[in-house]
């Protein structure tokens, strides 16, 4: 069994979990309850590992070009040269940034569309898998097929262009 240590993500774990359990679940017997919740909490844990494990690595990707540690800011504006909190910038950093955040973007536009719109939902638009998946129109279990095909396509894509995760 895993462990939360996040107070805040665990109680949203929990009520995910609940959620779930009422939707799907809900005309079942009483007695199912309590293995069926058991399972859902499992699968839901784990799908907060897998997610933030992924989410880790964009985000170590893309924060290695700039950023403070303790400043929330998104990736993505540090690459399009937020430069503030770097200090002055090297002709030769800026040219590494601007080649990064060509080569990320020409990788997604290569991504099959439904992989790239459940890749950028989820890990840029920060949405769930399930309000992904309902505004991507499919089952949960697609926008993490979606999510999981694109994130290893583009890790191997960008370091066959020497861009190390």
């Amino acid at each position: 069994m895993f462990a939360v240590h996040e107070e805040e993500a665990a109680l949203d774990i929990v009520q995910d979990s609940m959620m779930k359990l009422a939707e799907k679940y809900g005309d079942r017997p009483e007695e199912e309850f309590p293995m069926l919740f058991q399972r859902i909490l499992q699968n839901t844990i784990r799908d907060f590992y897998r997610r933030s494990k992924v989410r880790s690595m964009w985000t170590t990707v893309l924060s290695a070009f700039g950023g403070d540690e303790d400043d929330e800011h998104d990736p993505l504006d540090t690459l399009l040269g937020d430069q503030d909190t770097d200090g002055p910038s090297t002709p030769e950093s800026e040219l590494l940034r601007s080649q990064t955040l060509a080569a990320i973007e020409e990788e997604l536009k290569k991504l099959p569309a439904r992989q790239r719109e459940a890749f950028i939902m989820r890990y840029w638009e920060d949405l769930d898998v399930a309000e992904t998946a309902s505004a991507m129109g499919c089952s949960e279990g697609s926008v993490k097929t979606h999510c999981s095909r694109a994130t290893h396509t583009l890790a191997a894509a960008l370091a066959a262009k020497g861009i190390r995760l």
